[in-house]
């Protein structure tokens, strides 16, 4: 099956084609009011840690290293990435966040674990939105 999860800065305007809107953040989004932004839900749990956004942001890691160690945060808590498959099953799912370039951003990497995930649950013949296997996504591991 194909889903569509899309990337977008919490700052653009919500669009009548976004399907469900989760903000995929730890912080609230500085100068939004609540009502302004038109979410489905903010979702915190499949962010990026406090400490490892911050040591990010800080530059005291290197971006191989924020990408390691955040699909690492993924795989050790799976069951976070079940609401959002949830979405992304009903419809178009586009994730949001505060973060000034979506390329260096976590979404990118959320929506491949989120993608993996799917993909996997689609041909295992599992039921939707269970707790997701990584092994595609994480092949060193044995």
């Amino acid at each position: 099956m194909r889903y569509e999860i899309a990337l977008k800065r919490v700052y653009f305007a919500a669009e009548e084609h976004d399907g469900a809107r989760i903000l995929v953040d730890r912080l609230w989004p500085r100068g939004k009011e609540r009502g302004s932004l038109s979410l489905t839900e903010w979702y915190r749990d499949a962010a990026p840690s406090s400490s490892l956004r911050r040591d990010y942001q800080q530059s005291k890691i290197s971006e191989a290293s924020f990408q390691t160690r955040y699909r690492l945060e993924l795989k050790e808590s799976a069951d976070a990435l079940v609401p959002l498959m949830r979405y992304a099953r009903q419809g178009k799912l586009t994730l949001l966040t505060a973060t000034r370039s979506l390329a260096d951003s976590h979404l990118p990497l959320l929506r491949e674990a989120l993608l993996c995930a799917l993909d996997e649950e689609d041909r295992h013949d599992l039921e939707p939105a269970s707790a997701p296997c990584y092994r595609h996504y994480f092949p060193d591991d044995s």
